[in-house]
Order: structure tokens, then sequence, then C-alpha cells
């Protein structure tokens, strides 16, 4: 009997561990498992989607429609690895993180 491996997809998407407040503790993308440093401080923000671009509609009573959560967390993959910056993103209505970006802890470049 023979396996065969698939090739990874390209994605953006990730799963986050939390802890009972929200705060990312983990992350594991790209097969990796990316751990929240405790010693820095993590940034939590919201922005808003351009609703007015996507001309979404929707019922009355449908929740947050607009609001979109963010994360800026300093990650190592390990305790002798360099800090990267990861910055998560979360849609409205959606349980699914997305990788905004992540890059080395003194840069900013977009994951592709």
């Amino acid at each position: 009997m023979t396996s065969t491996i698939e090739a990874p997809t390209q994605t953006n998407e990730l799963q986050v561990r939390t802890d009972p407040a929200g705060k990312p503790l983990a992350i594991r993308h790209d097969g990796r498992i990316w751990l929240v440093d405790p010693a820095t401080d993590s940034q939590h923000w919201y922005g808003r989607d351009t609703w007015w671009d996507t001309r979404r509609t929707a019922a009355v009573g449908s929740g947050d429609l607009v609001s979109i959560e963010y994360w800026r967390l300093q990650v190592r993959s390990d305790t002798h690895s360099a800090l990267r910056t990861a910055t998560l993103r979360r849609n409205p209505l959606s349980t699914q993180w997305l990788l905004e970006s992540i890059s080395d802890a003194d840069e900013t470049t977009e994951e592709e």
C-alpha cells in the first residue's frame, strides 16, 4: 500500500489557540507552531470593512457586519528562534482567523 502526499496549498488560513479572554497564545501556520512571546505586548484593535465597496446587504438584526478584528503579536517557533511579528485578522461574523502578514520583528512585509 502506498500513500500519496499532497502538495500543501498556499493559504493564509491558520489555527489560533487563545486564552479564555480571547487573547492569542499560539498560532499554527504552514506546518509550524508559533508561540506568542509572553514578555511582549500584543496589540488588539478593530477596523471597519468597506461595506460600501462590497455592497453586501443583510437583514435587520444580522449582527455586526463591518468590524474586522486584528491582533499584532510577537511570535517565535522555539525558545532560541528570533522574534517575528504576525498580524492576524478575523472578518465580521467569521470564526476563521487569517494571516494578514508575518515578518521579522523589525520589518513589516506582507505574506503572499
